[in-house]
């Protein structure tokens, strides 16, 4: 998409799509978050930028159904940053926290989605690697064994005593 998305928030609260010409609520603004559209809200009379007040209000309502992601304990030390001199540096953090988050789930996701489409590739890999494992240690073995079986002229620890008993005798 080349151009960012307008939605004009009116006096009335109501919000109103430009690109689809119709007024929309919070959650199909929410909706096209989830879809990855660049929007922006926009005071109708002023043309002040409202996409913070608007997105912080989604996350209000979506806090209150079912689990919510800020604890008690998160929000009053987010908020005790403001007017702190790192007031700066928590936004920047909490933003790269989130986007590292973010890509080792994805990460994770397409490990996970690799095994579940395909497990049977997975299996097939690490019977590939034991089976090389395998053979590594039969040729050991093999290598160790003829290499014992090469050296029968060499006297052994008992050989010499019998030697010894036999000039004795």
């Amino acid at each position: 998409m080349s151009q960012v998305r307008i939605i004009k928030k009116y006096p009335n609260r109501r919000l109103y799509d430009t690109e689809i010409s119709s007024y929309v609520t919070l959650e199909d603004v929410r909706q096209l978050i989830i879809e990855g559209e660049s929007f922006e809200v926009r005071d109708a009379r002023s043309g002040k930028d409202l996409t913070r007040a608007v997105l912080l209000q989604i996350l209000a309502e979506h806090e209150d159904i079912g689990q919510p992601i800020f604890s008690t304990q998160l929000l009053t030390t987010v908020i005790r940053f403001y007017g702190d001199s790192l007031q700066g540096i928590v936004g920047s953090y909490l933003e790269r926290s989130i986007q590292v988050f973010n890509e080792q789930q994805q990460q994770l996701r397409g490990h996970i989605g690799t095994v579940v489409q395909n497990p049977w590739a997975l299996l097939s890999q690490l019977t590939e690697r034991n089976m090389e494992v395998w053979k590594g240690l039969q040729q050991g073995i093999k290598t160790g064994l003829s290499s014992v079986a090469e050296k029968p002229d060499e006297p052994t620890k008992t050989e010499p005593r019998q030697r010894k008993r036999a000039a004795r005798q």
